[in-house]
């Protein structure tokens, strides 16, 4: 994590260039102006290019999958349960386009050790949503997803909201993840009205994780 105003400037600066360039079209030079230092002094902040950009996508992950925690740690109903998952995936992601723009599509960009080291995170998280609905499934609530489609389909469709939600749109965020959550519930054939997840929770965690505002 950044832990001072330099390290928090750089950390910002990577996260919108990589975002809008990828990170082999950035720099180092430009990076070092968008962060107001300079280039050489850069170097000691981060090591290398690459080595901040795997600590960005790491420490995104490890937000994710605290807030993902934090979220389901009291609840007994599958589904209730993963739509909590969907509904904070959706709420970070919306929120945070920019960070999980980076996570979601520089994982090629990293070389195998550092990119290890963010997949084991990466796995960590996304074994959450195959307990889950492991879970589901067990109880008679869903479909089995042995080969786990189902499961990078979901996460694929809300990761997808960092692409092309905006706030001034017509969509609210609200209804948005109430509608993914019901997708997501039906796809694995949960008939019956699904209960909604708490929103009001989903909000307050991811505005307590990112410091941002929700």
């Amino acid at each position: 994590m950044a832990v001072n105003p330099t390290q928090t400037r750089i950390r910002n600066a990577a996260i919108r260039l990589f975002a809008k360039k990828g990170f082999h079209g950035v720099g180092i030079r430009e990076l070092a102006q968008a962060a107001k230092v300079s280039p050489a002094s850069l170097y000691h902040y981060i090591g290398s290019k690459e080595e901040l950009l795997a600590d960005i996508m790491w420490e995104s992950l490890e937000r994710l999958l605290s807030a993902a925690m934090l979220a389901t740690t009291d609840v007994a109903d599958p589904r209730e349960k993963l739509g909590r998952l969907v509904t904070l995936h959706v709420v970070a992601h919306a929120v945070q386009s920019k960070e999980t723009a980076v996570v979601d599509n520089e994982l090629r960009s990293l070389a195998p050790k550092l990119r290890k080291r963010v997949i084991d995170k990466r796995d960590a998280y996304e074994q959450l949503w195959a307990e889950t609905i492991e879970q589901g499934a067990e109880a008679g609530l869903f479909r089995s997803d042995h080969d786990g489609l189902a499961r990078r389909a979901l996460l694929e469709m809300c990761s997808g909201v960092a692409r092309w939600y905006s706030t001034k749109g017509e969509i609210k965020l609200d209804t948005l993840a109430s509608e993914f959550t019901d997708i997501a519930l039906r796809s694995l054939g949960t008939g019956e009205a699904p209960p909604q997840p708490d929103m009001d929770r989903c909000r307050t965690i991811v505005k307590y994780t990112w410091g941002t505002k929700v």
